[in-house]
C-alpha cells in the first residue's frame, strides 16, 4: 500500500509514527478492495449481457446490485463496530470480499451473480466506513487527514488495478466475452483476480490492534492503554486515555442509534444531516457512472472496447495523482476549501462534457458519433472532472465522515451517512442505463453538472472545518 511522508516533529513525545502508518495502511487495503470491487464491473458489462441475456434495466440492476449490499453493509457496520470492534468488522468484510470474488466469477445465472455481488457489497459498505474510522481513531490530529487520504489513494489504486487487469485480460482473450484460461471467459477472470488482495487483507488484519477508543467504550481501559502506549508512548498514552474517557463519560450509556436525536428538539442532530449531505452529494455528481460505466460510455460515442478500457486506465492513473496532491494539502489548507474548489471545478468540467455530448450525431449504425474536436473536448473535460473529484470530494468526504462526529455517536452516525452514500450510489448507477436510453448522455450529465453546482453552496453554508482538531473536540 501507499505510504505517506510525515513531518519530522510527529515522532515527538514517544509517538510511534511508523507503527501508526503501518497499521493505517493495512486498514486501507479495505479501500483498495472497495475500489477494485467497484471498478471490476466496468469491463464485464458486455459479458453479463451476453451470458445472462439481460435487458437494459436488468443489466443496470446487475451492476447496481452490489450497491444495495453496500448500503446495508455500511449501515450495519457502524452498529456492529460498536458491538464487536472496528478490527473484527474489517475481518468479516475481508472474508466477504473473498467469497464475492469467487462467487461472481463462477455465477451461471443472473440471480447467483447478484447474490455474489451483494455479498461483496456488504464488504465494500463495511470497509468504506470502517477503514477511515479506524484510521481516524488511531492517528494524531496533526496528520490524521493525510493518513485518511491514503484511504482514497487505496480506493483509486484498486480502481486502477481493476481497470488495468480488465484491459490486460480482455486484450489477452481478444474481448471480455472470449474464452481465456481453463475455458472460462475473460470477464469471469476479471472477478477472480480480486481473490488475491482479499486473502492478503484477511491475513494482515490478524496483526493490527483494536481501536483504543472502542476498547474504552467497552470498559477495557487496560487494553486501551496498552494500545495507546504502543502508538504514542507511555506519557501521552495516559493523557489520551483520560481525554477519551472524559468525552464518553458525558453520556451515561454505551453508544446507541437514538443518540443521533437531539433530546432538546427531538430531531436528528445537525451534524448528522451534514454528514448525510456530504455522503449524498459525493454521488449526485455522477462519479461512479465514470467508474462503473466508463467502457460503455466511451463505446457509446464511438471508441472501441479496447480503447475504452485503455481510457479507464488513464483515468485511474490521473486519479491517483490527484489524490497525492490532496495528501500534501489536506492538513495544510483544510478540508472545506478543497471541497468547494473541487465542486466548482467539477461543475465547469461536467458542463463541458455535457456540451460535447449534446453535439453528438448518430452514425449509420445508430451509435452516437462525436466530431474529432468534440471527442477531444469530451475526453479531456471528463478526465479534468475525474482529477477535481479525486483531489476533493473523493478523499475529503471519507476523511470528514471518519472524524467529524463526536465519539459517542461516531459508529451510529457513520452507519446513517454510509447508508445514505451507498443508497445514492445505487440510485445514480441504476438510473444511468435508463437515462442513456431515454434522454441521452447530455441529459444525464446535465443533471450531474447541476448537482456539482449546488454542492458548492452546500459546502460554503453547512460544512465546518475539522483540520487540526482531536476527535475528542468534535461537537454536534
Amino acid at each position: 500500500m501507499s505510504s505517506v511522508s510525515m513531518p519530522r516533529d510527529v515522532a515527538a513525545g514517544g509517538e510511534n509514527t511508523r507503527l501508526i502508518i503501518l497499521i493505517s495502511c493495512v486498514a486501507t487495503i479495505g479501500g483498495f478492495l472497495f475500489g477494485f470491487d467497484s471498478g471490476v464491473i466496468n469491463g464485464t458489462v458486455d459479458g453479463l449481457k451476453q451470458t445472462f441475456q439481460s435487458s437494459s434495466a436488468g443489466t443496470g440492476f446487475e451492476v447496481a446490485s452490489m450497491l444495495l449490499g453496500c448500503a446495508i453493509g455500511a449501515f450495519f457496520a457502524g452498529r456492529l463496530a460498536d458491538l464487536w470492534g472496528r478490527r473484527t468488522v474489517l475481518i468479516v468484510s475481508a472474508v466477504l470480499f473473498l467469497l464475492s470474488a469467487i462467487g461472481a466469477g463462477m455465477a451461471n445465472t443472473s440471480l447467483l451473480f447478484i447474490v455474489a455481488r451483494m455479498l461483496g457489497g456488504f464488504a465494500v459498505g463495511a470497509a468504506s466506513v470502517m477503514s477511515p474510522a479506524y484510521i481516524a481513531e488511531v492517528a494524531s490530529a496533526r496528520y490524521r487527514g493525510r493518513l485518511a487520504t491514503v484511504q482514497q489513494i487505496a480506493i483509486i489504486s484498486g480502481l486502477f488495478s481493476a481497470f488495468l487487469s480488465n484491459y490486460l485480460l480482455a486484450k489477452a482473450a481478444g474481448a471480455s466475452t472470449e474464452s481465456l484460461w481453463l475455458g472460462h471467459a475473460a470477464w469471469r477472470w476479471m472477478f477472480w483476480m480480486q481473490a488475491f488482495p482479499s486473502a492478503l487483507f484477511l491475513l494482515l488484519l490478524l496483526f493490527i490492534p483494536e481501536s483504543p477508543r472502542y476498547l474504552v467504550v467497552k470498559g477495557r481501559k487496560d487494553d486501551a492503554l496498552r494500545v495507546l502506549t504502543r502508538l504514542y508512548g507511555a506519557a501521552e498514552a495516559r493523557t489520551k486515555l483520560a481525554e477519551i474517557d472524559a468525552s464518553l463519560s458525558r453520556h451515561h450509556h454505551r453508544p446507541r442509534l437514538s443518540d443521533l436525536i437531539n433530546r432538546a428538539t427531538g430531531r436528528l442532530r445537525p451534524i448528522v444531516w451534514v454528514g448525510i449531505g456530504l455522503a449524498t452529494f459525493q454521488q449526485l455528481v455522477g462519479i461512479n457512472v465514470v467508474f462503473y460505466y466508463g467502457a460503455v460510455l466511451w463505446q457509446a460515442v464511438g471508441f472501441s472496447e479496447n480503447d475504452a478500457l485503455l481510457i479507464n486506465v488513464l483515468s485511474g492513473g490521473l486519479s491517483i495523482g490527484a489524490c497525492l496532491v490532496t495528501v500534501l494539502l489536506i492538513d495544510r489548507v483544510g478540508r472545506k476549501p478543497l471541497l468547494w474548489i473541487g465542486s466548482a471545478g467539477m461543475a465547469v468540467s461536467l458542463a463541458l462534457v455535457t456540451w460535447a455530448f449534446a453535439s453528438a450525431s448518430l452514425d449509420a449504425t445508430g451509435k452516437l458519433a462525436l466530431s474529432d474536436q468534440m471527442g477531444v473536448l469530451a475526453l479531456v473535460a471528463a478526465n479534468v472532472y475525474v482529477i477535481f473529484f479525486n483531489a476533493s470530494w473523493g478523499p475529503v468526504m471519507w476523511v470528514m465522515l471518519g472524524e467529524m462526529f463526536p465519539n459517542q455517536i461516531r459508529g451510529s452516525a457513520l452507519a446513517v451517512a454510509g447508508a445514505a452514500q451507498w443508497t445514492s450510489n445505487f440510485a445514480i448507477t441504476m438510473t444511468f442505463p435508463i437515462l442513456l436510453a431515454s434522454i441521452g448522455l447530455a441529459g444525464a450529465y446535465g443533471f450531474y453538472t447541476l448537482a456539482a453546482a449546488v454542492s458548492v453552496f452546500f459546502v460554503l453554508r453547512y460544512v465546518h472545518e475539522t483540520k487540526g482538531k482531536e476527535l475528542e473536540q468534535m461537537q454536534g
